[in-house]
Parts: C-alpha cells; structure tokens; sequence
C-alpha cells in the first residue's frame, strides 16, 4: 500500500473567501489524500514552509482577490530558493484566461478556474505528481 498523496491547500494574500478551497480540500479527502489547509490570509512564505514542514506532495494555491500574477510566481520563486523541485504547484480561483500563459510559464503546473470538475483535477494530481 502506498503512501497517500499529500496536498496543501493555501488561501495567500488578503483573499478572505475560502468556501471553496474548503469543498476542494473536503473532496481531495474524501478522494484518499492527506490535506493539510492553511487558513486565510497566508503569506507565500508562510505556505513555503507549511510545504516544508509537511512534507508535501502538492501545493495548492486559490487567489479570488486577482493578485495571483504576484503571488503564485512568487510561492515558486520561494520553492526555488529553497531548492525545492519536487513539489507540484497547483493555482485555481477567479484566474482570468490572459493570465494562466504567464502563471504556467512561472512554473504553476495547471490552473483550474471556476467549474472545473473534481474528477479533471484528481486525474491531474494522479499523473502530475511527483514523488
């Protein structure tokens, strides 16, 4: 049996709305992985070393408040200070199309907008993983 995947679900920046991160974390559960949620108003250094302490597969970021364009890039540019390349970084939120050229090329491995159905984004992690 192996290890269950182990995924952070992180609120960074002044967003206060997290109704639907938790239905995420509730079905990435109930889908057999281990959550870890950070609660809101996180900053990217402080979701950087949750991942660290955790021990994380998956970073899971959701930005409503459209400050995505500085906070995803800049989780990523802390994952690479600390040498870290083995963790898969996940964006979702009210993200609009223009920006997610901009996000994946930061190193965000996939952007899931509102709609998207759970199934699209556990047969993501399944195969984008890396462990």
């Amino acid at each position: 049996m192996s290890n269950p995947i182990r995924i952070l679900i992180a609120k960074p920046g002044l967003d206060g709305h997290d109704r639907g991160a938790k239905v995420i974390a509730q079905a990435f559960r109930n889908a057999g992985m281990e959550v870890i949620y950070t609660g809101l108003r996180q900053t990217p250094e402080q979701i950087v070393q949750a991942a660290i302490q955790e021990d994380v597969d998956i970073i899971a970021l959701s930005c409503l408040s459209g400050a995505h364009n500085y906070l995803f890039p800049r989780v990523m540019e802390l994952l690479r200070a600390e040498g870290i390349d083995d963790i898969t970084v996940l964006g979702g939120g009210v993200i609009p199309e223009d920006d997610i050229p901009f996000l994946k090329e930061s190193g965000i491995a996939e952007i899931f907008t509102p709609g998207t159905p759970i199934k699209t984004m556990l047969e993501f992690i399944e195969k984008n993983v890396r462990r």
